[in-house]
């Protein structure tokens, strides 16, 4: 294929990406918003079809679509466009509509604080690469490799924060493991206990009510009424503040009685769902991947403590492990090549339904009518650091002879260094979600002794 030609194929498939994020922004996050800026919306789109085409072009690098010079092309213009929009013009937008949301800044000063803020901005992002062994000055200021560096900091740090809870909170959903077996009867005795527990506490607030309203008539006007009202309480009144502690606590037991029975609607509501077909089938996912999770946390405490790093894609290294210890006969590279090119595609489908889930999810808990502008960008920033870094991550699942257009594209970037700094944070996300998940788990004791 000629260059031209390459060019329209891309076009065409962004333009297919540019409609996937618009209907995803109007159908799925802003289903419940006013679009008041279609100019978020071009944004948010815009980011989505760069960031595609980045696990496009790594697609047709595996299966030799479009010519090797296209395609070189191609990463150097959308990952430079994709770094414009991360690194310049979202926070930029961003700013200038937070500072604009805030009345008491003069409509005049707005444009020159965003201005000065997103210089600040550049500075800051500049320097969080100091900590890290990334490119010197030497390499030039303003090229792909010194923001593709700083930028994949924060986009592996997120990438190991989600894939750590994932790896863990997956099984635990869909296991049916972890269910704990709740009865009817069990229910039921918790609803009485809360209902008891709600009619102590109206029966305890008509007390008071009652009190207040035959000492009323009495009351004294003025400070001395006051006083005597304090110190000369009539015989048979009520005790005001005792009652008050009471019902306190009795508040405060409603609340666990209620949460506990929740938690137990929500246990025979998952019973339900693993006696079904689509509960089996996942529960014997979860099986899978909670074997994978003990996998990856043996590998990473191993890669930490020894400070490695594997040379060859998981795919070809299990090929040749089959070869060599099982007798197949098979030709190595060109299975390595349809292997890879079906795991890449999964991983791709994968990382896009997970990311879009869960900034969906993200949006619906944080975002109102006045900020969901503003949480839009910061979740198209969020997804182009993502992806961005994605090209990074993934370049090691890739045979070598694919990953050379990477390198050349990403030119000295220390690899090995973001693949280490995945694990720790990997490990340190997926402890912490075990324990997290297993003081959830344990059922709490909700104490009735009043």
């Amino acid at each position: 294929m000629g260059f031209l030609e390459d060019t329209l194929i891309i076009l065409i498939s962004q333009v297919c990406f540019f409609i996937g994020g618009w209907i995803f922004f109007v159908k799925q996050l802003f289903r419940n918003y006013e679009i008041r800026h279609v100019f978020v919306q071009l944004v948010f789109s815009i980011t989505f079809a760069l960031s595609l085409t980045m696990f496009e072009l790594i697609i047709f690098e595996i299966i030799g679509f479009l010519d090797s010079s296209s395609r070189y092309f191609h990463w150097r213009l959308g990952l430079t466009l994709l770094l414009f929009m991360v690194i310049a013009l979202i926070p930029y937008v961003i700013l200038y509509s937070s500072i604009n949301n805030i009345r008491i800044v003069p409509q005049r000063w707005v444009q020159p604080l965003s201005t000065m803020l997103w210089f600040c901005y550049l500075y800051i992002f500049w320097r969080i690469g100091d900590p890290f062994p990334l490119l010197s000055v030497s390499k030039g200021i303003f090229t792909i490799e010194q923001a593709v560096s700083r930028i994949g900091v924060v986009g592996v740090t997120v990438m190991a924060i989600l894939s750590g809870f994932g790896a863990v909170n997956y099984p635990y959903t869909s296991m049916s493991y972890f269910i704990r077996p709740v009865s009817q009867s069990d229910v039921a005795n918790i609803e009485r206990r809360l209902m008891q527990t709600m009619d102590m506490i109206i029966v305890k607030k008509k007390r008071i009510a009652l009190d207040k309203r035959r000492t009323k008539p009495n009351a004294k006007p003025g400070i001395w009424g006051m006083i005597s009202s304090v110190t000369q309480r009539p015989p048979g009144a009520e005790n005001i503040g005792q009652l008050r502690l009471e019902i306190s606590a009795l508040e405060e037991l409603s609340r666990q009685l209620f949460l506990e029975a929740h938690s137990m609607k929500n246990m025979q509501e998952r019973e339900r769902w693993a006696g079904t077909l689509q509960g089996k089938y996942f529960n014997v996912l979860g099986h899978f991947f909670s074997l994978y999770c003990l996998w990856k946390i043996f590998i990473c405490t191993i890669n930490i403590i020894f400070d490695r790093v594997g040379k060859k894609d998981p795919v070809t290294r299990g090929i040749e492990i089959a070869v060599h210890w099982c007798g197949f006969d098979m030709d190595v590279a060109f299975w390595s090549q349809h292997v890879s090119f079906i795991l890449v595609g999964c991983i791709v489908v994968t990382s896009i339904r997970g990311l879009l889930l869960t900034l969906t999810k993200f949006f619906y808990k944080i975002s109102s009518s006045k900020s969901s502008n503003i949480i839009v960008l910061l979740l198209a920033q969020l997804m182009g650091m993502y992806f961005c870094s994605s090209v990074l991550l993934m370049r090691m699942n890739m045979p070598a002879e694919y990953r050379v257009i990477i390198t050349e594209v990403l030119g000295g970037l220390h690899f090995n260094f973001y693949h280490r700094w995945f694990d720790v944070i990997f490990l340190v996300s997926a402890l912490t979600t075990i324990v997290i998940l297993y003081l959830l788990h344990k059922p709490p004791n909700v104490d009735t002794s009043m």
